[in-house]
């Protein structure tokens, strides 16, 4: 695989993950569940 398409794939995927962590945390449910969870190993 060339070097830059490499680079550029592993940019991308990154990019999609750090957006898909943002949308969760736009979710209140999503954040209450995840405090909880935290809160649970307590």
């Amino acid at each position: 695989m060339h070097p830059r398409l490499r680079q550029a794939l592993v940019w991308t995927t990154a990019v999609a993950a750090c957006i898909g962590v943002f949308a969760l945390y736009l979710q209140p449910h999503f954040l209450v569940t995840l405090a909880d969870q935290i809160w649970a190993c307590f």
